[in-house]
C-alpha cells in the first residue's frame, strides 16, 4: 500500500488588509488518506482550530462557510498538530497539498507558537505537478483544475475537508494517467 495525505488548511482572511494586531492562522485542516496503489481516497478527516491570535471576518465565513463560534470549539494548533502525526502519521506518510500556501502556513505558524511540525519534509505541490503534466503556462486555481480533468468539485471550495478531498481527486487523475 502506498500512501499520501492529501492536507488542505482554511485561514483566517480579510477583505483587504488584516485588522491591527490581527494575523492569519489556520481555522481548518483539511486532509484525505489516499492509497496510491488502489487508486481510491480512503478517507477523508477534518480538524477545526481555534484561532489565538486574529478572529473570523464576516468575509472569511463568506468564504469558508465558517463562524466565529464554530471554530471557538476547536482544538488549539499545537494540538492539531499532535492530532496529524498521532493519528494520521503525517510524520512519515508523504503528503501533498494544492501549491505551497499550506506548507508555508504550517511552517510560519510552527514557528510562532514554538510548536513541532507535524509533517515529513516528503511534500508534492500538486499544482505544480498537476500544471506540469498538463504541459499548462499558467497554474489553475484547485476548481478549474477539476474542471480541466472532467472531474466535478464535491461539496464545498474553501472548506479543507472537502478541498482536501477534490485535490486527492486531482492526485488520482495524474496516477490514473501515469503523471504521479
Amino acid at each position: 500500500m502506498s500512501l499520501i495525505n492529501v492536507v488542505d488548511v482554511e485561514a483566517t482572511c480579510w477583505e483587504g488588509q488584516s485588522p491591527p494586531g490581527q494575523v492569519s492562522e489556520i481555522i481548518e485542516i483539511g486532509l484525505t488518506v489516499v492509497d496510491l496503489d488502489q487508486r481510491s481516497r480512503l478517507a477523508k478527516h477534518r480538524i477545526l482550530v481555534r484561532p489565538q491570535r486574529s478572529r473570523v471576518s464576516a468575509f472569511c465565513t463568506e468564504l469558508t462557510g465558517l463562524t466565529q463560534e464554530e471554530v471557538d470549539e476547536g482544538v488549539t494548533f499545537a494540538e492539531a498538530c499532535k492530532i496529524l502525526a498521532r493519528d494520521h502519521n503525517t510524520k512519515t506518510v508523504p503528503w501533498a497539498s494544492w501549491g505551497d500556501y499550506d506548507r508555508n502556513q504550517f511552517t510560519r505558524q510552527c514557528r510562532h507558537t514554538g510548536t513541532e511540525y507535524p509533517f515529513s519534509g516528503n511534500h508534492t505541490n500538486a499544482k505544480l505537478r498537476f500544471t506540469e503534466a498538463l504541459d499548462l503556462r499558467k497554474r489553475p486555481g484547485m476548481a478549474q483544475a477539476l474542471e480541466l480533468a472532467g472531474l466535478k468539485l464535491e461539496g464545498r471550495h474553501h472548506r479543507g475537508d472537502d478541498d482536501s478531498w477534490n485535490i486527492a481527486a486531482l492526485v488520482l487523475h495524474l496516477r490514473a494517467n501515469n503523471l504521479w
